[in-house]
């Protein structure tokens, strides 16, 4: 059974940073793309930022780059995501997920796991 487990996320002032990790379990993580997304109120799911298996490439969504770094532990199968600069703009429910195919980072339905989510508050 895949297990996607988000944590990290909690109430920041504008400026500030967090780290949010995504802890995985059920698959060989060392074979999958790996992302992150987020959904804020009333609106859509957005892409954040997303790396590839070997951890060269790594891609990020417009709103968040020079902002947010992703990155990858295969040994411990673990995700993160580094957000430093934070607006209030980045509040939102912020999802990990799995793409088994290596297909487009940037749309949610190449991932086929995703986890729970963990809630982002930026405070102006």
């Amino acid at each position: 059974q895949v297990q996607l487990v988000e944590s990290g996320g909690g109430l920041v002032q504008a400026g500030g940073s967090l780290r949010l990790s995504c802890a995985a379990s059920g698959l060989t993580f060392s074979t999958y793309t790996v992302g992150w997304f987020r959904q804020a109120p009333g609106k859509g799911r957005e892409f954040v930022a997303a790396i590839r298996w070997t951890g060269s490439s790594t891609y990020y969504g417009d709103s968040v780059k020079g902002r947010f770094t992703v990155s990858r532990d295969n040994a411990k199968n673990a995700l993160y995501l580094h957000m430093n600069s934070l607006k209030h703009e980045d509040t939102a429910v912020y999802y990990c997920a799995a793409d088994p195919f290596g297909g487009s980072t940037y749309f949610p339905s190449s991932y086929r796991y995703w986890g729970q989510g963990t809630q982002v508050t930026v405070s102006s």
